[in-house]
């Protein structure tokens, strides 16, 4: 499928757009795709068109403030020297949390003893429109429901 992502509405700030050239492959059933996006997509057929919004809630939830964190400036040293390359304001940090699964951080500020570090999700508290088309549908093959994603002209592929 093709699709644009605006906030709030087909008028509002473009977020995303995905074109023929690179469609977004999405293969049903698996997760990775919010429930609601989802639910807007079934029983559509190739050449269809689509627009929907979200609200936030819907989405990738409300902005907040428990997910910004003061973070001790120490963990971000190497070798005992803070990295001021990557650490800076506005940069996005690849972070663990505390069992060990990827988060992204965007640095909101660096202080004399701490790092400001603001985990929600890039898109939470917006209300998302998206607008699109669906380019093709065909079912699943027995490999690619085995191993989860899409094979093919525009999927996963192994190498």
């Amino acid at each position: 499928m093709t699709y644009t992502l605006h906030e709030d509405s087909s008028d509002g700030q473009m977020i995303q757009k995905v074109t023929e050239d690179r469609p977004f492959v999405y293969l049903f059933g698996v997760g990775g795709l919010l429930p609601s996006f989802k639910a807007n997509l079934e029983g559509l057929n190739a050449g269809d068109d689509f627009s929907f919004s979200l609200k936030k809630e819907d989405a990738y939830g409300v902005h907040m403030e428990e997910n910004i964190l003061k973070l001790d400036k120490t963990i971000f040293e190497i070798d005992g020297v803070f990295d001021e390359e990557a650490i800076k304001e506005g940069e996005v940090v690849p972070m663990e949390d505390e069992n060990g699964y990827p988060l992204s951080g965007k640095i909101l500020e660096v202080a004399d003893d701490h790092v400001l570090v603001d985990f929600n999700h890039p898109l939470a508290g917006m209300n998302l429109y998206f607008e699109g088309k669906i380019l093709d549908v065909r079912d699943a093959t027995k490999e690619e429901l085995a191993h989860g994603h899409v094979h093919g002209p525009g999927g996963h592929h192994h190498h």
